[in-house]
């Protein structure tokens, strides 16, 4: 892995601790310092703390140490020297004071985000998952027609009932010598015995 690989790992390092303002500058050839420069704002002091242990804990793994380190007990700037690079980790106020970026502006500002790649998915899955989704909606449309029969049979048996309650008042009335009220169907009971006797 070259220098700026690592570099660029440590940037991505820091911004998955969510540091801000994260700058890799080139000096490769223009400064007799570092080859490459890393630049992050942080908050506060243990977010600080974090993004400066992140990146130290995660290239360790890789075999790659910090040569030396100034600011241990700082609440406002870090740097860490990993030979080819440094990494400056400051508070934006620390940041807007030293002006690092207009000190190092003779460099380039190099995209440490790694590019994204898309995939391209064959044809035939793609229609493979439409014909399987159009099935899906015929098989729906299939159980509602079957929901709509079954409630259109259900109401049916009670449009009889109904009509047979009809018919029964319609009897009883022309059975009953006295006109009654339209009141209950006790009345109406009550109305034809009295009648009967």
């Amino acid at each position: 892995m070259d220098k700026k690989e690592i570099a660029f790992l440590a940037a991505r390092y820091a911004d998955e601790k969510k540091a801000e303002h994260i700058k890799v500058i080139d000096l490769n050839g223009l400064s007799s310092l570092c080859d490459y420069i890393v630049l992050a704002t942080v908050t506060s002091k243990p977010h600080m703390e974090a993004v400066e242990d992140e990146i130290s804990t995660q290239l360790k793994k890789i075999g790659v140490y910090k040569s030396n380190r100034d600011g241990g007990e700082s609440m406002i700037w870090r740097v860490s020297d990993y030979g080819s690079f440094l990494v400056h980790i400051m508070t934006q106020e620390a940041r807007d004071f030293y002006a690092l970026d207009k000190i190092f502006s003779f460099g380039t500002e190099l995209n440490y985000k790694k590019p994204k790649t898309f995939k391209k998915k064959p044809a035939r899955k793609a229609s493979a998952s439409k014909a399987k989704a159009a099935s899906k909606k015929t098989a729906l449309k299939k159980t509602a027609l079957k929901k709509t029969a079954a409630t259109k049979t259900a109401k049916k048996p009670a449009a009889k009932k109904t009509a047979t309650k009809a018919a029964v008042r319609t009897t009883a009335k022309t059975s009953s010598r006295k006109a009654a009220p339209k009141k209950t169907a006790k009345t109406t009971k009550k109305s034809i015995e009295k009648g009967a006797k």
